[in-house]
């Protein structure tokens, strides 16, 4: 489908016109450089490129990348199911052998404005931890030389964690603020709708928290945690950080819970957000879903504040929080929807995001955030391989919230789509 029919397809499908791009008047079109792990269906690295390779929806609108993908860097390719050459020859981008070469177009010095750092899936070791060793350092370490070689600081989107490991996590942070390097980060699901609307006072004095999910430990309990710290981290008289972090699985959740060590009826209104009155004994399989072992993490603050992120079932559509406001009596819950193709649709708001990062410079939200998560990720494993708490002075750190509401989506791409679009146009960048 060339450009024009694409287009001409989206502006039928929101009455017949098109959304102008959100940056006004014909700007200067990015040359954006994209370094992946590798490329398949529904891989994050599709999951944002195309985004960047054709028009998207956000908040009901029709979005204009304003920016170009210029290079490709596949750290590896796939035997079944790799994209690197289709989309390549689609879209007229060439593919480099090297990150440098990908970042200079083949020349001696810098050629693009921006990075995409997509460093998930693939085929890549597990340590003992239960860590998978995704290259997201390597391809830092290899992107900065290039940018210090040619003086030219441009920003940095980063996928996900920084690293598996807390040290090179705040490595990457340290380097980048040493070099002046605009570095974005983390997860995709803080930006999904809150069903129901769940929007918190300025400071709020926060009791307690519990986010839920489905998923599994590590790449799962990270978009929780996000999503969490998303809605506290402006809490009152700031964020200050963790000082103990511990992962508990099986039985001991249970008996955590019990205790009082998490809460157990924030979880219920959690899982109400999702469920509604359907929640039963959190023990018990959750509808169809198979029995599977539940686990938390139990996180202290050093402002004392207690959080919890909770894996019950196996929806890798379950994002739940349950919050608990002091001054006020009820508890509050929501789940974030992250529309009607699934966590595909965070990813929308995910490259607006992005896209707006590289225009300005400036991140819709913390990098501090993601250097957190990553520090409670890696200590979390620690706890889970050691069976016992990790203390975490190391991330005491302080920093402050921003209010990045305009990056989310709030539901009104949902009243114009249905499903069957999908199959229509934003699938998978043309593949049939």
């Amino acid at each position: 489908m060339n450009s024009f029919s694409r287009r001409s397809f989206l502006a039928a499908s929101v009455g017949g016109s098109l959304v102008p791009n959100l940056w006004g008047t014909a700007p200067p079109r990015l040359r954006v450089a994209a370094v992946y792990t590798v490329l398949r269906h529904r891989s994050h690295a599709q999951n944002i490129l195309e985004n960047f390779l054709q028009p998207y929806l956000f908040n009901g609108k029709i979005v204009e990348p304003g920016m170009d993908i210029v290079s490709f860097y596949a750290d590896q390719r796939e035997p079944e199911g790799d994209r690197t050459d289709e989309i390549a020859r689609k879209f007229k981008i060439p593919v480099h052998k090297t990150i440098a070469e990908a970042l200079t177009l083949g020349g001696k010095t810098l050629a693009c404005d921006a990075v995409l750092l997509i460093g998930e899936h693939g085929d890549y070791p597990t340590n003992k931890l239960g860590q998978v060793e995704y290259p997201r350092k390597r391809f830092f370490d290899e992107i900065v030389a290039v940018l210090r070689e040619s003086k030219r600081p441009v920003p940095i989107f980063n996928d996900k964690h920084l690293s598996y490991r807390w040290d090179w996590s705040k490595e990457m942070y340290d380097t980048a603020r040493e070099h002046r390097i605009p570095l974005m980060a983390g997860s995709s699901v803080p930006l999904g709708q809150r069903i129901p609307a769940l929007e918190l006072p300025k400071e709020p004095e926060v009791e307690s928290i519990v986010a839920v999910h489905g998923g599994g430990p590590e790449s799962y309990d990270f978009h929780a945690f996000e999503v969490m710290q998303s809605l506290i981290e402006g809490r009152k008289g700031g964020e200050t950080g963790i000082s103990s972090v511990e992962f508990l699985t099986g039985d001991a959740v249970w008996k955590a819970g019990d205790a009082g060590r998490w809460s157990v009826a924030l979880a219920k209104i959690a899982m109400a957000a999702e469920l509604g009155d359907k929640v039963g004994n959190l023990r018990e399989p959750i509808g169809r879903e198979k029995a599977t072992t539940p686990h938390v993490l139990l996180i202290t603050y050093k402002d004392g504040l207690k959080a919890s992120v909770l894996k019950l079932g196996q929806s890798s559509n379950r994002w739940n929080v349950g919050i608990k406001l002091k001054n006020e009596a009820e508890p509050r819950g929501t789940r974030i929807f992250n529309g009607p193709w699934g966590n595909r649709n965070l990813f929308m708001a995910l490259s607006h995001a992005i896209q707006s990062f590289f225009s300005t410079g400036e991140a819709p939200y913390p990098v501090e955030r993601t250097l957190l998560a990553s520090g409670v990720m890696d200590a979390a494993m620690h706890s889970a391989a050691d069976g016992k708490p990790v203390a975490t002075p190391h991330l005491e750190m302080r920093y402050a919230a921003k209010d990045f509401r305009a990056f989310r989506e709030m539901g009104e791409s949902w009243k114009i789509v249905e499903k069957r679009v999908e199959d229509k146009h934003l699938h998978t960048l043309g593949q049939k």
